[in-house]
Parts: C-alpha cells; structure tokens; sequence
C-alpha cells in the first residue's frame, strides 16, 4: 500500500516552492525560481533509484526505471509539469489539511471570509470521508500539475521497493513552463525514446482524455486617427467604437461562458487602447478542424468587412496556430488508451473518457512523434485560492502508473 502520509509530505514539499512561469519572458524556463524545484527533483530522483537522471539547459528532466522482465516491452513514458499558473500567485502557498471531509463549507480563510463551499464547488461531495488538501485562500495550491509529479515519482518509487511487480522499461519526464504553453516546446522526443506517454495533468478521479481543442491566437489592431476634438468632425476615426463594432459581430453566444462540451468559442481576453488605436486580443479553440479553421475565416472576413466599409485599412489581424487536437495521433494508436482504460477498471476505478476544453504538453508531444493522452491528477478548480485535490485521488493515480506499467509488460510477453 502507498503510505498517505508519505504522499501528503511529498506534495506538500513540492506545493512550497513557488514555481509560476511568466509568459512575458523569453527564456527557458521563464522564471529562475522554477530551477529550485527542478533541481530538487533531480535530486529526489536519484535518491529513490531512478537511473540515467538528467536536467538540461532549459530544466526539462528525465530519468529511466529500467525493465525487470527479460522479454521485450515497448518503452512507455509518464510525463508532468512542475511550474503553476501565472493567472495566481502560486508564492508563499500555506496548504491545509482537512482529514475525514464532512461535506459542509470549508474555511479556508476566517479573516478573510473565504470558504470552499460544496453549495458553489458540487465536486467537493464526490470526496466525503477523504481527505482534502486546500490552500489558505491567498494563493492557488499548485495541485495542477505537482499533484501528477508526486504520482510519478510515487509509481516510480513504489515500483523499485516491490520488484515483483513486472514492468518494462519506463521514462519519465518533468517540464517547465506548460502553464504558458510552452511545456513541450523544449521536450527531446527522441532522447525521451518512448513508443507513447501518458500526461499526468487531468483532473477528477477517471479522467482519460485523448481530444483536446485545436488552439489559436489572434490580435485585432484597430487603427484610428486623433485629432482635437473640437475640431474633429469628418477627420477623427475613433478606433475604440471601432473595436465596440468588431466585438459585437462575432457570435455573442460562442464565448467560453456559453459553451460546454465539443462546442468551440471566440474568447476576447484583453483589451487595450484609446482613440488612436485599440488592440483585442482574442483566443480561438475548437475541437473540429473544419470548424476551427472556419472560425479564423469568420474574423478575417469581418476584418476584411470592416475595412471595406471605411475604405481604408482600419482593422488588421494576426492569427497564429497554438495547439492541434491530438486525436488525429492517438486515434492510429488506440490501444494506448485503452491500456489505461483497462488499468483504471482493474482498479475499480470509473473511466470518464471525454474531450479537453483545453490543451495539454501531451497534444504537443503528440505532433512531436509521441502519442500521449492524458490521465487524471486528481485536482479541483485550477488556477486560484478554491483548487484542491483529494489525497485519496492522488494514490488512485498512482496505483494507476504502477498498473500501466504492469500491464504494458504482461501484454508484450
């Protein structure tokens, strides 16, 4: 069995260092202070017996558990993300441990008045009688993703101590700055040298998910024209209602506040200007290729629309591809996932097989050349002071690598 209390002292040695990446950097990792925790594992790694442990120039490490069967077995991966979000601050993060959950309002913050409250947060009744790790309310936890890294480094540990457990050769692989989207950008596929990986990045206790949106980033420039206002009249282009007028001929229902399962938005998430010129910068997603494509049209058009109206080029648009949908990779490989569908079943655990409305390390790696759906970590409302993750949860995804393993090997006899 896989001591709870060795689990909560892990995570929560991870959870104390602060690693938020910084999308406005251009370095690799995107923040120093992401190298403290990265060397930290490096050195844990060896300590539990893991082999051929490496960390790069940019931190990306990888480390091999070597096979303990004498037939071959293809190489697998497990693969996770040690820095959190930049959407919260993940310093000085304090977590709280609340043993036997009764299913009422956690105060996280008396001082404050925050509270986790299953009246708001339902999945919090999922977790009755376990125990729940929280934050105090003032930063985010950091359970997404160094809940997976605690079960990978768990699986890798538990498997060394029980050696009658048969497995293959397995690699596993830590990276920076996946918060940012740039996780795999870095990652050494080939020096990596496993046949397909598993993320350890999802969410509720089941999750298993090989779709993911096909992602993009747009910015609208509206370029105006200021003169005096007094003395404006048929000479002042106010780029600010022109921006109003783009905004609002994009489909208003198609936002990610009307949208849920394969449906797919326009998302305007910052707005910056004045007269002279207003900048929108919006992100595209959709799970369908055709529909993906036809939503970049849809704003190239309206640009096109505008611009015709005044005459002149008042509107221009940059539009760049962040993410593909990995099904494309993994659907040729489908017995990947259903390995991990049969482990989850071994361990009377429910698959909850369904879509990312989001992106993974694993949608990179999968145009990269390594198929990689993505496993459940265990974790609650990621990216601010409510997320937390069941420690039950955490063992479950750990039992669930270690029967992976098992499995990949008993099947390639």
């Amino acid at each position: 069995m896989i001591s709870k209390e060795h689990i909560i002292k892990r995570f929560v040695s991870y959870v104390t260092v602060d690693t938020e990446s910084d999308p406005n950097s251009d370095t690799t990792p995107s923040t120093a202070k992401q190298w403290d925790l990265a060397n930290a594992l490096v050195e844990e790694l060896k300590v539990i017996g893991m082999e051929d442990v490496t960390i790069d120039e940019n931190a990306y490490i990888m480390a091999t558990l070597p096979s303990n069967v004498d037939h071959d077995v293809p190489v697998i991966g497990f693969v996770s993300h040690f820095d959190t979000s930049p959407d919260f601050t993940g310093a000085n993060v304090k977590p709280q441990i609340h043993e036997n959950y009764d299913g009422k309002d956690i105060v996280l913050n008396a001082e404050k008045d925050i509270i986790l409250s299953p009246d708001y947060f339902e999945d919090l009744l999922l977790y009755k009688g376990q125990t729940l790790i929280t934050t105090d309310g003032t930063t985010l936890l950091g359970a997404d993703d160094k809940a997976g890294i605690t079960e990978i480094v768990s699986a890798m540990e538990y498997l060394i101590q029980n050696p009658e457990i048969k497995h293959g050769k397995i690699r596993v692989g830590f990276t920076p700055d996946e918060e940012i989207g740039r996780g795999a950008h870095k990652f050494d596929v080939e020096k990596f040298g496993a046949e397909w990986a598993y993320t350890m990045d999802g969410s509720q206790v089941g999750e298993l998910e090989y779709e993911n949106f096909n992602a993009a980033g747009a910015v609208v420039t509206i370029h105006g024209k200021i003169v005096h206002p007094g003395y404006a009249k048929g000479k002042m282009i106010n780029s600010i209602y022109i921006a109003t007028e783009y905004i609002n001929s994009l489909p208003r229902l198609e936002t990610p506040e009307h949208t849920e399962g394969y449906e797919g938005f326009f998302h305007l998430h910052t707005v910056t200007g004045d007269v002279d010129e207003t900048k929108l910068e919006y992100i595209i997603r959709d799970h369908d290729k055709e529909h993906f494509e036809a939503r970049k049209e849809v704003m190239q058009k309206l640009a096109t629309e505008i611009n015709s109206q005044y005459g002149r080029e008042v509107v221009s648009i940059e539009i760049k591809d962040q993410y593909f949908n990995m099904k494309e990779k993994v659907e040729p490989v489908m017995h990947i996932v259903d390995l991990a569908e049969e482990a989850m079943i071994q361990l009377d655990i429910k698959p909850l097989i369904k879509a990312i409305r989001g992106g993974t390390d694993g949608s990179q790696l999968s145009y990269m050349g390594l198929p990689c759906p993505n496993i459940f970590a265990g974790g609650h409302n990621f990216h601010g002071r409510y997320e937390y993750v069941p420690v039950e949860s955490i063992i479950k995804a750990t039992e669930v690598i270690c029967k992976i393993a098992e499995l990949t090997a008993s099947k390639h006899k």
